[in-house]
């Protein structure tokens, strides 16, 4: 009897639902800190902060997880952090936090190193970061804070330069050496927190609704495109890889022993290589640079950092699966049957399409399905040669390692129940086709090994015939 598959259905987006609640629930939660002595109200969406008895508020937190520590117009100015200019920042490391402040903000709100209005800052700031940090190391988790107004500042042999407009319009926060190196790996800096001071009364804190609530608003807000890129992506290289796939099993079934051995390690070594090693080979492969990359170009159809891009790595990475089943399947066929076929006159075409496909189309299904699910979850080879473009390369792996790269757990998990959505779909279908595959064996088995009620009675006619006789 075969499962409900509606039932079925129904059981699982009912979990689907109840884990978006949690997740939601869960998130709140995060956000929404408080301390045991001064009350801090947080906005639901983590970018505001109230503290109770105080004249001043925080709104537009920003945290900054990753800097950059190239040379900026063939200069280098340290490690920078890309920030807005003319707001207050905080540069955390792991051994201390240096807080700037711009000097008429600092002045409007009589806000001092050591005094009741530099520790509500602290207590607000704190409570944001930590909503922020998507698991990464805390601001709450340093003991020593210095605070300056001044656009430089030194500890130790290092520099902090804030504020800093090294290119039009574009403002920095710099870890520097006294004498210009590199500080990075002696600093260790883990994040840059920018925001707006307000007053109190200005600042818009987001109350949370119910889990529901939350559910809709998250929903309505969410960019969807990764999804819609994953499955087109997925669909187009399914077919490249089915018919790759079965040409390349019937290929190798077909010539010299020796030769087998090389083309099967051939189209199974991106089964066995990490996927961002794939990337980089088909990178250098297809990039610019190269023949193949330039002759794309020239004709008008550049592949790197492409969509088609993200059908190649998804079908070279998914490709050994398809092809190592529909060759096991083909090997277990019986090969005095295909003998037989060929003494009627069959071609190896018809005996392709219309025996070997058929007696193999249980194993190939799966397959199918496997290489399906294995494309889906791609990210190493795509993220290095298609990129993370929105709207276009950016598929469900690669949002949700930048989502939760750039603080947004939300998002993060969204795409990752979708994921565990469509893995356990493919892996119910795989059961569910391996079960009815396993039925019709047993019942041709069954059938075989038992005589037609027909032929029994034939048989037995004619034993009563010769008992007369």
């Amino acid at each position: 009897m075969m499962p409900d598959i509606k039932k079925i259905a129904r059981g699982w987006a009912f979990l689907v639902c109840a884990a978006m609640l949690c997740l939601i629930c869960a998130s709140g939660t995060a956000y929404a800190q408080t301390d045991a002595e001064v009350s801090v109200d947080v906005s639901a969406d983590g970018d505001a902060a109230r503290i109770e008895g105080c004249n001043f508020a925080i709104q537009g937190f920003l945290r900054v997880q990753v800097g950059s520590n190239r040379p900026i117009d063939d200069r280098y100015q340290g490690y920078a952090y890309l920030l807005d200019g003319g707001q207050p920042v905080i540069v955390g490391t792991q051994d201390y936090a240096v807080a700037y402040l711009p000097p008429d903000l600092a002045a409007r709100y009589g806000i001092e190193e050591g005094n009741a209005a530099w520790d509500d800052l602290m207590r607000a700031v704190v409570a944001l970061d930590a909503g922020q940090a998507s698991g990464a190391a805390k601001l709450e988790d340093q003991r020593t804070w210095y605070l300056t107004t001044d656009q430089e500042y030194q500890v130790g042999d290092v520099v902090f330069r804030f504020d800093q407009e090294l290119r039009e319009g574009r403002f920095y926060a710099c870890i520097i050496g006294a004498d210009g190196s590199d500080v990075k790996d002696k600093v260790r800096p883990i994040c840059a927190d920018t925001f707006q001071i307000v007053e109190a009364h200005e600042a818009v804190i987001v109350e949370e609704g119910t889990p529901l609530d939350q559910m809709v608003e998250f929903l309505s807000t969410v960019d969807m495109s990764p999804l819609w890129v994953t499955l087109k992506t997925t669909g187009v290289a399914i077919v490249f890889i089915f018919a790759l796939g079965l040409a390349a099993a019937y290929f190798t079934l077909r010539i010299p022993k020796r030769a087998q051995d090389i083309f099967d390690t051939i189209f199974t070594i991106p089964m066995v290589l990490p996927p961002t090693v794939c990337g980089f080979v088909l990178l250098w492969l297809l990039g610019r640079n190269t023949p193949v990359g330039q002759w794309f170009i020239d004709i008008g159809f550049p592949l790197i950092f492409s969509w088609p891009a993200t059908v190649i790595a998804a079908t070279v990475v998914a490709f050994p699966l398809m092809y190592r089943s529909s060759r096991g399947a083909f090997e277990n066929l019986d090969p005095n049957m295909l003998d037989a076929a060929r003494t009627l006159g069959w071609s190896n075409a018809r005996i392709f399409f219309r025996l070997m496909i058929p007696l193999s189309w249980s194993s190939i299904a799966a397959a199918t399905v496997l290489a399906f699910a294995r494309a889906l979850g791609e990210f190493g080879a795509t993220l290095f040669l298609a990129g993370n473009q929105i709207g276009i390369t950016r598929t469900i792996p690669i949002a949700i390692y930048f989502e939760w790269m750039g603080g947004n757990q939300g998002a993060a998990w969204f795409w990752t129940i979708v994921l565990l959505v469509f893995s356990f779909a493919v892996i119910l279908a795989i059961n569910l086709l391996g079960h009815r595959t396993t039925k019709y064996r047993r019942r041709n088995e069954q059938v075989r090994s038992k005589p037609s009620t027909a032929k029994q009675d034939k048989v037995a006619a004619l034993v009563e015939e010769g008992d007369a006789i």
